[in-house]
């Protein structure tokens, strides 16, 4: 390259906006092609992300024998949640709290009135000392259940996917042939509680016409260890109960999604791809259009690498001004945007990773786009190129 004489740097500059039609065309194309890029990473981090933050290593969900991943279908009996602290050293405790949940977990059918359409809720019967266990969730609004009384996750209305006003505290909920108000809203640092209904377990479990439970949810001690827990669940043979950390539990989940996540960057690639065309024949039109002014630079002096540079010039700086406008429409309009994903919902994460895989897609389709129509139009003769109408 040294002693290539290459064109200025504001002639590439000046041609986009010579043709401001065309220009913001294949700028909106760009755009469109790096936001959905940029949304579909933010899609697979959020997922991950979410999964990430539930699970607690400190945390043990004792449940069925065999019930794996399946909690809404585990059953044990409500006496484990006593036996627990009584027969276990490593269980932590604060002022003679023992740091033990019983829990009741489902996916039911949830409404606002009798005859309103209905739609699937994860629903989680709970005691005060769930607020112990499970250290990310933190009230934003309204107050703790008290009987006939629902708290909702910040997520929930997305899971059920109605308008978060519906989910307003004094609202009445359908579910389980009783109704039930709305009496908070609380977060949970964007875990998967975010998606569920929290009751009061025994209100829950009179509305179900059940006395049994399925988990209980342990935090252990400093030191504890998960044998402990293990041995006493071998112990209890006609109750038939397997302890699995909530960590291990939420990256077992992780892992069974690999197939949507390959999924999701399929379906990136694609769009990029898509894009890379779309590009590819906006350039070749746009090449077209131009063979006599190349032709005319190469009387004046200048090499055909030094016009085919300056053609991947303009194509990469459309490109990244795509990416730009991808990125900022991406962190306005869908950061932290709610989506109802199969048992559950999420927020859509727009991260570095997000932001740096859609940027780095838009500088290649601006480089790749460019290559075709520079060898096209730098193989015409310049005599050819000249009379070209």
């Amino acid at each position: 390259m040294f002693g290539l004489r290459l064109l200025p740097w504001e002639y590439g500059v000046r041609n986009l906006l010579r043709r401001p039609g065309r220009s913001a065309l294949t700028l909106a194309g760009l755009t469109t092609v790096v936001f959905l890029v940029v949304v579909v990473v933010g899609f697979v981090q959020g997922l991950e992300r979410s999964l990430a933050v539930s699970g607690d290593e400190n945390v043990v969900l004792v449940h069925a024998l065999g019930a794996g991943e399946n909690l809404e279908y585990s059953s044990i009996a409500a006496s484990t949640a006593d036996l627990l602290p009584a027969s276990l050293q490593g269980v932590r405790r604060r002022f003679g709290q023992a740091y033990v949940s019983p829990e009741l977990y489902l996916g039911t059918q949830v409404a606002l009135a009798a005859d309103q359409p209905r739609s699937m809720g994860l629903v989680r019967g709970v005691t005060p000392a769930a607020y112990l266990v499970r250290r990310q969730v933190q009230l934003q609004a309204g107050a703790w259940p008290a009987a006939g009384e629902v708290l909702v996750g910040r997520l929930a209305a997305a899971k059920l996917g109605w308008l978060p006003e519906q989910l307003a505290v004094g609202r009445d909920l359908l579910f389980e042939g009783r109704s039930w108000r709305v009496c908070g809203q609380f977060s949970a640092g964007g875990s998967v509680f975010e998606s569920e209904l929290w009751c009061p377990l025994p209100d829950l479990q009179d509305a179900m016409k059940r006395q049994d439970l399925s988990l209980v949810a342990l935090t252990l001690a400093p030191g504890a260890k998960l044998g402990e827990v293990q041995l006493f669940c071998n112990r209890q043979l006609t109750l038939e109960l397997q302890p699995t950390r909530e960590s291990e539990y939420y990256a077992h989940l992780a892992r069974d999604y690999r197939l949507v996540r390959g999924l999701a960057w399929l379906i990136a690639g694609l769009v990029a791809a898509a894009g890379a065309f779309a590009g590819l024949n906006t350039m070749y039109g746009a090449v077209v259009g131009r063979v006599r002014e190349f032709a005319m630079l190469q009387t004046l002096g200048f090499l055909r690498r030094a016009i085919a540079l300056a053609l991947m010039q303009e194509a990469v700086l459309l490109a990244m001004t795509g990416s730009l406008l991808a990125t900022l429409l991406a962190l306005v309009v869908a950061d932290n945007a709610a989506v109802r994903f199969t048992m559950s919902a999420f927020a859509l994460r727009i991260d570095g990773t997000a932001v740096l895989v859609g940027c780095g897609a838009g500088l290649l389709l601006g480089v790749l786009g460019a290559i075709p129509p520079s060898i096209r139009a730098m193989r015409m003769p310049v005599v050819e190129g000249l009379k070209a109408i």
